[in-house]
């Protein structure tokens, strides 16, 4: 176990469905400058069973309640994407940091909203991009920054895979479930194309973005057979480098997920793992000036605890925020907009970049 510091900071979970099982409960617990301070739930049978595993020092059916508390510094909002705005404002307006589930909204103009209220707070909130704290990815960045130079064109996919949940419910917990659970209005899988762009989309846009940095135009297609969608997205990037986005749900063979990075100095070919087995990607760097390949190990693939040790520290000590923040999130989230309307319409569609940008 990661040896606890001696401050660390006091975290409240609002949720405790899947995600918050499956993910930030446990972090919580693992992370070394953090502590599962409160629960939050509508749910009061979940609410109990959960507290009764994890041992927060306070649980809460009211989400009001627990952020009148003066002793909690922070949310990790971890509910259905419908309510990620408004629950992650009102953290913030009660002077709350906030590590919100992504997609960080499910609009362009509820996550401008959200914008607003974050610079209003001058609090810090974090998008829960947790592919940014893979290992690999983050060896990956290193050389891009550093070493790689220019970049040529980027080819990333993300493929999720018809066996996927054979996978993952051999090797997740049994979630713990409730009929007193509040849920959403509305079915969110009643319209797949927009739930597979927000659910799985917003980590393939992140990573590109995160590699290539501002993406200014898109020009989509989408092949719908079978039960199947394949969005082909072409992808321009500000610095000039030529994309190609796969998102695929779902492929009738393994999870399928990486890129290739094409640069002046070297290139970057990477395999990416469902997330529940916490495996650091495969990612090998070519080196041209020595013209060798080099391969970082990556043992702790444990992507939502290390994400919630980096926000942590940025409260905790002011240090930068290496996550997303709420301007990756809004172009994330304005990336997706777009996609789908370069697929209705058939046109290249711009992407506004400027940070600040209406």
């Amino acid at each position: 176990m990661i040896p606890k510091q001696a401050r660390r900071l006091r975290v409240g979970v609002l949720g405790a469905g899947p995600i918050a099982q499956y993910a930030h409960l446990e972090s919580c617990a693992k992370a070394g400058n953090a502590d599962l301070y409160a629960i939050c739930d509508a749910a009061p049978d979940l609410l109990a069973r959960i507290a009764a595993a994890y041992a927060p020092q306070k649980t809460f059916s009211d989400y009001d309640a627990m952020l009148a508390d003066p002793d909690l510094e922070a949310v990790i909002v971890a509910t259905s994407d419908a309510w990620h705005v408004p629950m992650s404002i009102k953290a913030l307006q009660a002077g709350k940091a906030v590590l919100c589930e992504k997609p960080i909204g499910t609009t362009v103009e509820e996550v401008l909203a959200l914008r607003d209220a974050v610079l209003a707070s001058g609090k810090i909130l974090q998008v829960g991009h947790m592919k940014r704290f893979d290992p690999g990815l983050e060896a990956a960045k290193e050389f891009i920054d550093r070493d790689m130079g220019q970049q040529l064109a980027l080819k990333a996919w993300y493929c999720d895979s018809t066996h996927r949940y054979t996978m993952t419910d051999a090797v997740q917990p049994l979630v713990v479930t409730s009929t007193q659970q509040r849920k959403p209005a509305g079915n969110p899988k009643a319209d797949l194309r927009r739930y597979f762009m927000l659910a799985h989309g917003s980590h393939l846009v992140d990573t590109a973005r995160f590699l290539c940095g501002e993406i200014t135009q898109v020009r989509a297609r989408l092949a719908e057979r079978y039960g199947a969608y394949c969005w082909f997205v072409e992808t321009d990037f500000a610095n000039g480098t030529l994309g190609h986005l796969d998102l695929t749900v779902a492929v009738r063979m393994d999870w399928h997920e990486g890129f290739q990075l094409y640069g002046e100095h070297g290139s970057i070919i990477a395999k990416t793992y469902n997330p529940w087995y916490y495996k650091s990607s495969d990612v090998e760097i070519f080196h041209e000036s020595d013209a060798t390949t080099r391969r970082v190990l990556g043992a702790d693939g444990h992507f939502f605890r290390r994400q919630l040790e980096a926000f942590a520290d940025s409260v905790l000590t002011g240090a930068p925020q290496r996550g997303a923040d709420i301007e990756d999130g809004l172009a994330s989230v304005r990336a997706m907009a777009a996609i789908a309307e370069s697929v209705r319409t058939g046109e290249a569609v711009a992407v506004p970049t400027m940070r600040g940008a209406v």
